[in-house]
């Protein structure tokens, strides 16, 4: 298929934003999505689904991968019911326990084997410098080591990583989603919940002072919606 890219859609926010930037850019879309026994999971599905929906992905280019051994290694809050969601406490260098181990790696190698099936050369994926708190595979120097090794270790080496979002802070997204009318309603930020989000978890807080900094309303539901707009224009 002529112009075809690889959008990774997790359901989240920045995947959606991702999602509406490779929309204006290429005429034909494949989504990929990995379930890896998160708290979530369902939840991220359906918004998957509904995304792709929305930017009219035909079914035989929705592909969505099974990774649940990530559960089984564990090592974060979002896979093991051992480890507590922690609530946000303000902005950290620390890697924080919602870090799932080396997961963008897998996540990527997976969307490089299928682009290679489907001769796809762009591999478009939503990760954020700025508010990802510390998680290492967010990092424009891991991306950058991706790609070479990408570039080593595909037929044809012409398979290129895209990461439009990663300089962007959460205002920037919002503004970009609006500009671009991505669905934002059918996304989902919360780590804990699947009906109402919980508002509090890091991801929760970061989506809501990105609204107020932006001057918007989120469209979905929260459990609490309390006030992260402290010192921040």
């Amino acid at each position: 298929m002529k112009d075809l890219a690889i959008v990774l859609v997790s359901g989240g926010m920045d995947s959606c934003c991702t999602a509406a930037i490779a929309a204006s850019k290429h005429a034909n879309l494949a989504f990929l999505h990995l379930n890896y026994r998160q708290r979530t999971e369902r939840k991220e599905l359906e918004c998957f689904n509904k995304i792709a929906d929305h930017y009219d992905v035909p079914n035989e280019l929705r592909k969505v991968i099974d990774i649940s051994f990530l559960g089984q290694i564990g090592g974060s809050s979002l896979t093991d019911e051992n480890i507590d969601v922690k609530k946000y406490k303000g902005d950290t260098e620390e890697v924080p326990d919602s870090y799932v181990p080396f997961r963008n790696t897998h996540i990527i190698s997976m969307a490089v084997s299928w682009a290679e099936v489907i001769r796809a050369t762009k591999i478009y994926i939503g990760a954020v410098e700025e508010d990802s708190s510390g998680y290492p595979d967010c990092r424009p120097s891991y991306y950058k080591a991706m790609n070479e090794l990408i570039k080593q270790g595909t037929k044809d080496g012409n398979i290129e990583v895209i990461t439009p979002l990663i300089h962007l802070s959460k205002k920037d997204i919002i503004n970009k989603s609006f500009d671009l009318n991505a669905p934002i309603q059918h996304t989902w930020s919360c780590y804990d919940k699947e009906d109402k989000a919980c508002g509090v978890c890091d991801s929760c807080a970061l989506r809501l002072r990105g609204f107020e900094q932006a001057k918007k309303i989120d469209p979905i539901e929260y459990e609490n919606r309390p006030s992260y707009l402290i010192n921040n224009s």
